[in-house]
């Protein structure tokens, strides 16, 4: 159901309150709602970024910070994605945002006959969110719960996916959110043009770790699959690596032009800057490796896997209106080229989003990964990514294997997410909430870290009195 004549009026009461309540369900989104707000935090709860000096300073942070890359420890307060044993989904959520405020839902599934199999979207809720422009979405990973949505209203709106309910609304930033990720399903990074990143634990929403550091607006964050190290660019034009675990800045390096996204590989071993039509490609060390050209305006890029082995892919969506296949081979030498393209939009290419599905028994593989891209023309489409040939000299198109039409709404971002598990039974339910209830408990605790009293450091690191 569309709400787009909603009244969508500015009533957000202005006391900030500390704990999540359960609002209204999301069709009903429009209604006033409790939000979850964050109280501001004195100057002694504010972790002081650090800003490395000469590239000699640089180095040693980074030196310092690669075995901890190699290195994954039980104890990391945020648990490694990639060590997920779960089994993969079988259907899967979209979910867009837009220049209208509106925020979509979509459910993908998947059928098969005898070996064939095909793509079906069908929408689950159409609301307005936000009372200004949404600009970033992100879904929890390996089949958590959360949803959250930042809006130019400088508001991060939390959602319940499996319930389709609103948890309310996170007041931490005094600007636009620029980005969300779910690192793991039990912590939330942001980044804002107020030029800071916060790390929210999603048990109770509270601010674990406030990274300041850029002079200017902060465009793009990414985790490291280790979940200990952070990589930032913004306005002011340089590249920051964070250390997530002391809440400190790591290093930093003059980029010479303003980044507009920076992304991690899934194998964690590269990280790819992006910049107006250009791909910067590094090693975890900040050490260039290649330049990338793109024939186009770029509007985002994403590593992903192949569906048959394990090489890596660059996926980058612009202005071309498609979406081209990097080949990004093991030998770090060798420069990464176009092998396909992913077309069928009319409008530039705005965000793209990945995730990997298990197929339907009887079907011609057990799983593939899936595609989504979103466009300024108001589709939605999916690809297949198994429909990628392993080897092909020539430069091959792939075609959309489903798609919905938002009738001219101007989507900005996605995000895909696991889909629903079966209805369980009451008992069913109730061993659920207690498995969470446990899973909670047994992860360690990662308390907001304090400035010692007295003194505190700027973002050269001088040492300075409180006034």
């Amino acid at each position: 159901m569309s709400a787009r004549t909603s009244s969508t009026k500015s009533t957000l009461p202005k006391p900030i309150l500390k704990k999540a309540r359960v609002g209204t369900e999301l069709p009903n989104a429009t209604k006033k709602k409790p939000a979850v707000r964050e109280k501001s935090r004195p100057d002694s709860d504010t972790v002081k970024a650090e800003h490395s000096k000469g590239k000699g300073k640089q180095r040693e942070a980074v030196a310092e910070l690669k075995p901890k890359l190699k290195k994954k420890k039980a104890t990391s307060a945020v648990t490694d994605p990639s060590s997920s044993t779960s089994p993969l989904p079988a259907s899967f959520k979209i979910v867009c945002g837009s220049y209208e405020k509106l925020l979509y839902g979509l459910e993908g599934t998947v059928s098969s006959e005898e070996s064939a199999y095909s793509f079906q979207i069908a929408p689950i809720f159409i609301f307005p969110a936000h009372v200004s422009c949404i600009k970033s979405v992100a879904a929890s990973p390996q089949g958590g719960k959360w949803l959250a949505t930042g809006s130019a209203d400088e508001i991060i709106k939390v959602w319940d996916l499996r319930r389709r309910k609103e948890i309310g609304g996170l007041m931490h930033h005094e600007g636009s959110i620029t980005h969300l990720e779910f690192p793991s399903r039990s912590h939330l990074l942001s980044a804002s043009e107020d030029g800071t990143l916060s790390l929210f634990r999603a048990r109770d929403w509270a601010v674990l770790r406030s990274l300041k550091g850029h002079k200017g607006r902060v465009n793009s964050v990414a985790v490291h699959q280790s979940c200990k190290v952070a990589l930032s660019v913004g306005k002011d034009r340089t590249l920051r690596m964070w250390d997530l675990m002391r809440g400190k800045g790591s290093a930093s390096t003059k980029l010479g032009k303003e980044a507009e996204l920076v992304r991690w590989s899934t194998d964690g071993t590269l990280f790819a800057v992006q910049a107006q039509n250009t791909i910067d490609i590094y090693s975890t060390d900040m050490e260039l490796l290649h330049s990338l050209t793109h024939p186009s305006r770029l509007h985002d890029i994403k590593f992903c896997q192949r569906v048959d082995g394990d090489s890596e892919l660059l996926l980058a969506g612009g202005e071309d209106k498609k979406l081209s296949i990097y080949d990004v081979p093991k030998d770090h030498e060798k420069v990464p080229t176009i092998i396909a393209d992913m077309v069928g939009h009319t409008n530039r290419v705005k965000a793209v989003d990945t995730i990997r599905i298990a197929l339907p028994e009887g079907a011609s593989r057990p799983s593939t990964t899936v595609v989504c891209t979103i466009s300024s023309d108001g589709k939605v489409r999916l690809f297949d990514l198994a429909a990628l040939p392993v080897s092909s000299e020539a430069r091959t198109q792939l075609k959309p294997v489903a798609e919905y039409d938002t009738k001219g709404t101007r989507l900005t971002c996605v995000a895909l997410a696991e889909g629903d598990a079966e209805t369980p039974t009451p008992a069913a339910g109730k061993r659920k909430r207690e498995d969470d209830e446990e899973e909670a408990e047994q992860e360690p605790e990662w308390e907001p870290q304090h400035e010692e009293e007295g003194a505190s450091q700027d973002e050269d690191g001088n040492d300075e009195d409180e006034e």
